[in-house]
């Protein structure tokens, strides 16, 4: 039997710093029909002399700088593997990865995703992500992102593509999608077949201060917020677009059944209402929808519904001194009490 050969496409833009833990974890796959391809995307550290330093063990490709998705597209462009798996540059696979995704393969699977282990720039590990109380979409959940824009699912390194779905959706619009371009493939892709979800990590997840949406220690970006927000709102816009094409008419406003994205609104509007990016908001309506989106969509136990609806209450309703603790608490996770992160553990613990 032939097997499969499995094209692992790492992105980097300046990750001097961990582009060799990348590209080393590709190369020791135990599955042996892998071909490793290095997207440099214009950086100007010494990432080029790293990945020129692998010969040929790696498919080197160099290109002017474009952004993520221009990375994706060059890296697909050149592979030629029946799987895909992208991996950023500060992550990185274990060894048993790719053995892991094709012994789950079938024939109408668009995508395999896989939990990650959480660890930061020095290597201390964080959780797991996303963490266990979040159930993993599986299946046909075609009907789940339709209602809700979004389904549970992973960050880049996170998932093993199925080609001929890729082929499908890409090019990735290079403009709109610059960074994450992840979201762009993960909200198209069910259109193209099931998901399965693994639920054993199958790589890291480096959370660090370089990241798009990495969190400082000491304080929350707004404009993390923003970027969110933004970057939601695109993803609507191509989801919306596609249901079209397929005769599927959406009668709701994508966004209101998601309470991962109305915690990113009602955080942007309490902390910087004069730069929040939808002027039609408003606190009270945000507190009240992403209260009733996660009693009512978020897949989780009752206990962690409760301390996420009450979050909602809590942010939306009090003054902004206290409110902008509690947003510092769940997205600048180093920033909270001592007694606050215990109760939060205990709870998680108690809820499994």
């Amino acid at each position: 039997m032939i097997k499969p050969l499995a094209s692992i496409i790492i992105d980097n833009y300046n990750y001097s710093e961990f582009i060799s833990e990348a590209i080393d974890s590709a190369l020791n796959q135990t599955y042996p029909n892998t071909e490793v391809i290095v997207v440099d995307d214009g950086s100007t550290d010494n990432s080029q002399e790293i990945i020129a330093s692998y010969g040929t063990q790696i498919i080197p490709l160099l290109k002017n700088n474009g952004g993520q998705a221009s990375a994706f597209n060059a890296g697909f462009k050149v592979s030629q593997g029946e799987i895909i798996i992208f991996l950023d540059a500060d992550d990185y696979l274990f060894p048993h990865t790719v053995e892991q995704v094709i012994a789950v393969w079938k024939a109408n699977v668009a995508n395999v995703q896989y939990r990650l282990e959480m660890i930061d720039a020095q290597r201390k590990f964080l959780d797991i992500y996303p963490c266990s109380e979040i159930q993993l979409d599986s299946g046909d959940v075609l009907p789940i992102l339709l209602l809700k824009g979004r389904y549970s699912c992973l960050v880049t390194s996170g998932n093993a593509f199925n080609r001929e779905a890729l082929a499908a959706i890409l090019p990735i619009p290079e403009a709109d999608f610059r960074v994450s371009a992840d979201g762009y493939l993960v909200t198209l892709i069910p259109f193209y077949g099931e998901i399965v979800s693994l639920e054993q990590p199958l790589g890291v997840y480096r959370k660090h201060g370089n990241n798009v949406w990495a969190s400082s220690a000491k304080s929350i970006q707004v404009e993390q917020f923003r970027k969110s927000i933004k970057h939601d709102l695109e993803k609507y816009k191509i989801l919306a677009d596609k249901a079209t094409q397929i005769g599927y008419t959406l009668t709701h406003r994508l966004g209101w059944q998601d309470y991962l994205h109305l915690q990113s609104r009602i955080a942007s509007l309490r902390l910087d209402p004069q730069n929040h990016p939808i002027c039609s908001d408003s606190t009270l309506v945000l507190a009240y929808k992403g209260y009733w989106a996660t009693w009512q969509y978020a897949e989780f136990n009752w206990k962690r519904k409760l301390i996420v609806s009450t979050w909602f209450l809590w942010v939306g309703l009090l003054p902004q001194p206290i409110a902008k603790s509690a947003i510092s608490w769940v997205f600048a996770l180093h920033s909270r009490p001592k007694t606050i992160d215990w109760l939060v553990k205990k709870i998680r613990l108690l809820s499994r």
